[in-house]
């Protein structure tokens, strides 16, 4: 295993002179860069060098990942593997510099799995080692006999049949390493947790006895993980059971049914001197959308640390990220090479330069220096693609940064309002502030569409817990009355709206148990329309079904499609007391509930008929002349806003050939997951306090569901109604630096001297949210 000179990749070697490209900018950068324009074109890149390094080692060992990320590696490599002598495959392979005469024997293969976690019984449908059985064992035609798996029901439970009769609360208290056990169980446990100490110990040595690990295909998370080995972790680390930090919890709770689950959840992770010991492995991270650029140039930029999992990477000669444009976005020898290609620079590129320049320098932008706009090769290479003085552009940004907030305190009347989401707090986290403003002018008209039902973000013991206020107030009289007289008929509009109003009065009077009674009613009227179950004494039976049903379903595990509809008209509720916090009765509420959204961990593309068509169905009836969507930079992929958006457009442009109608204007908002960065936005909307206290009460007293933050952000410990506070303070702040403090502190207008806030919004006519929806469609899905 003598560490050698990097192996030539033909793959790479076509991709980077098809783009025009080097492998690595040294001495910036200390790891090799391939960068590619989507993120399906991200799993075929891998999927290719895969095929290319299985051709010349026969016998190695590789390890996979599992989760979204390897989506489009697993189809390419399935495609080519099942289409190997086809036309298409063949010219594809030839293309790339694959002699497709030798197809890779996968039988030879000795696969590692690469992390777990623990306890978890394995054969749940969200275990990482049901998971590899299924994507890579099966579908790549492995040898099971050649594979190292973690497989947490065959580790230490003697005669024990389940893993959940030893950790029956899901913890596992690690302090039984060092301490004598208490009783029997603990005695049983501390048994089980040595044989898992043990299982690592020797997996990591049956990965040794193999020379290690050949091919490495992996993730970045936020935190720079790779494996499970979190920030912090020893570069020195070996095969372990371990704890995980916030942003590791926070990103698994999606597999695991909430962050309550994943919080109490440790993982068995091979180690990074794992993954290193080979020190001619073949070592591949894929990542994909602006959220990981971050993450992505401190991994390939820093020098190794702890504070940087992936950067132990370096020491690999054959590593080398996959990344796509908006990963690659913060890398900044990419940025100067992008900017030197260019003829002339554009005023937004120039802004966000400028901008970035000010905020490192913590100066007003007019107050920078001829020194200051020398002091950085991107700057200075701006001067050059400029027409006009840097300096005088800087005077230039500040009028137009004004003018944008300026703009935002002009009134707007006689609108027709479409706000669609793909979720059901998106509108509020993103715009609120802004929104209740508009709403004060009785001149505006506004309809809420929400385009999917939301349902994953439900827990199971949140459902258990309206199943059971249900029933406690189905024995009531009351109820027994409201039952037989055709209350909950889901068709009366006046009965749905008055659900609302008893909720509202509780919450106005603080009243818990006036609340629980509107839960309750608009729970059984879901019930009515779901299953269409209309007496009291059907109800009964349905409740007790349900409890059933939730009582032999672990967490994280698929719903069945009536469930999903039920957990999804949970969040449908959540949205109508939202709006009738503002006096907007269910009318005004659209819940399209769009069929690409089906809770399997590869999603389905949006279809004409079933995704489209609803949305053309609601512009037609309220004839908006403005329609807010969630716009979204380059994500990891076709995720559920980026699905939305396409359904969104589609029907657009359908509605404009329909009606001639070009007047339309698109206002496209971002909330907790991506921001706009201030060059890119062209309305900077003031936030007050009493904004923010307005956001954070009706957030946690309409999205009950969410209050517990069970499916979080990785970077805010809480619910989202703080994490948009969050960010619209960071907002107001990036623009105060720019702007200089005495623009808000002095300012004539009250409005803005109150502003501690800013919301961000991009506004379009119909053609350039069009050529938007275009650019993006080619970085997400390889168009």
């Amino acid at each position: 295993m003598a560490n050698s000179k990097r192996s030539v990749s033909k793959v790479e070697e076509t991709v980077l002179r098809n783009n025009n490209d080097k492998l690595c900018y040294k001495p910036t950068e200390k790891l090799s860069t391939v960068i590619v324009d989507s993120f399906p074109a991200l799993g075929k890149l891998a999927a290719l060098r895969f095929i290319e390094w299985a051709q010349l080692n026969a016998g190695w060992t590789i390890a996979l990942p599992t989760g979204k990320t390897p989506e489009h590696f697993i189809k390419w490599v399935s495609y080519f593997l099942k289409k190997w002598e086809t036309g298409d495959a063949v010219q594809i392979l030839e293309t790339h510099g694959i002699d497709p005469a030798k197809k890779p024997d996968m039988q030879s293969f000795h696969f590692v799995q690469i992390d777990e976690f623990y306890p978890i019984n394995s054969w749940q449908s969200n275990s990482f080692y049901h998971y590899v059985n299924k994507f890579y064992i099966d579908a790549f035609n492995l040898d099971p006999q050649k594979a190292l798996l973690i497989n947490p029901n065959e580790i230490g439970l003697k005669n024990e049949r389940y893993i959940e009769n030893i950790w029956s609360d899901k913890c596992v208290d690690l302090s039984l390493r060092t301490r004598h056990p208490r009783n029997a169980k603990e005695d049983r446990q501390k048994y089980v947790l040595d044989a898992v100490d043990q299982f690592c110990t020797d997996y990591e040595k049956k990965i040794r006895q193999l020379d290690g690990i050949g091919f490495f295909l992996g993730g970045i998370g936020p935190d720079g993980h790779i494996g499970f080995n979190v920030q912090g972790s020893d570069h020195y680390s070996s095969t372990r059971l371990t704890q995980t930090n916030y942003e590791t919890q926070a990103a698994a709770a999606s597999d695991l049914g909430g962050i309550e689950v994943s919080r109490q959840r440790l993982v068995i992770t091979i180690g990074l001197q794992t993954i290193v010991y080979n020190p001619n492995t073949t070592a591949i991270v894929i990542a994909a959308g602006e959220a990981k650029a971050e993450i992505v140039r401190k991994a390939i930029e820093s020098t190794i640390s702890n504070d940087i999992p992936a950067s132990i990477l370096q020491e690999l000669v054959n590593a080398t990220f996959y990344i796509t444009r908006g990963a690659a976005k913060l890398l900044g020898k990419r940025r100067y090479q992008e900017l030197e290609k260019t003829k002339e620079a554009t005023q937004q590129l120039q802004f966000r330069v400028l901008t970035d320049l000010a905020l490192s320098k913590l100066k007003r932008a007019v107050d920078l220096t001829e020194q200051d706009l020398k002091s950085t090769p991107l700057a200075k290479l701006l001067q050059k693609k400029s027409k006009k003085k840097l300096s005088d552009v800087v005077f230039e940004m500040d009028a137009v940064y004004e003018k944008r907030i300026l703009n935002a305190l002009d009134v707007h009347t006689h609108e027709t309002f479409l706000h669609t989401a793909p979720h059901h707090d998106d509108i509020m986290l993103a715009y609120l502030p802004f929104l209740v403003r508009l709403m004060r002018d009785q001149s505006n008209d506004h309809y809420f569409n929400y385009l999917t039902s939301g349902f994953t973000a439900v827990t199971n013991s949140y459902m258990v817990s309206q199943i059971d206020n249900a029933r406690e107030h189905l024995r009531t009289p009351e109820f027994e009355s409201m039952a037989a007289s055709g209350y909950f008929n889901p068709k009366v509009v006046t009965f749905r709206n008055r659900d609302v109003f008893q909720y509202l009065d509780g919450l106005a009077g603080s009243s818990k148990d006036a609340v629980n009674e509107g839960n309750a009613r608009r729970f059984l009227r879901n019930l009515v329309e779901n299953y269409g179950d209309r007496t009291s004494k059907m109800l009964k039976e349905r409740l007790q079904r349900l409890t059933d049903y939730f009582s032999d379903r672990y967490p994280g595990k698929k719903d069945e499609p009536d469930v999903q509809k039920l957990k999804g008209m949970l969040r449908e509720w959540e949205a109508d007391i939202l709006w009738g916090y503002f006096g907007f009765s269910s009318e005004k509420i659209i819940h399209s509930r769009l069929g690409f959204y089906q809770g399997e961990i590869f999603t389905e593309e949006p279809e004409l008929d079933r995704d489209v068509l609803p949305v053309l169905k609601t512009l037609r009836k309220v004839k908006p002349t403005i329609v807010t969507v969630a716009l979204d930079p380059e994500g990891s992929g076709p995720d559920t806003h980026y699905k939305v958006l396409q359904a969104v457009s589609t029907a657009l442009k359908i509605y404009r050939e329909e009606t001639k109608n070009n007047d339309i204007e698109v206002w496209g908002y971002r909330n907790v997951w991506y921001r706009y960065h201030p060059s890119e936005a062209n309305l900077f909307i003031p936030v007050t306090m009493n904004g923010m206290a307005i956001l954070q009460d009706s957030f946690l007293n309409s999205f009950i569901s969410q209050a517990e933050a069970s499916f979080p952000s990785h970077e805010f410990d809480g619910p989202f109604s703080g994490l948009a506070k969050k960010i619209q303070v960071e907002q107001y702040q990036y623009i105060k630096t720019v702007l200089g403090r005495d623009f808000f502190y002095k300012n004539p207008d009250s409005r803005i001297r109150s502003t501690r806030g800013l919301v961000f919004l991009k506004t379009m006519n119909l053609d350039e949210f069009f050529e938007t929806s275009r650019e993006l469609r080619k970085t997400t899905e390889n168009m």
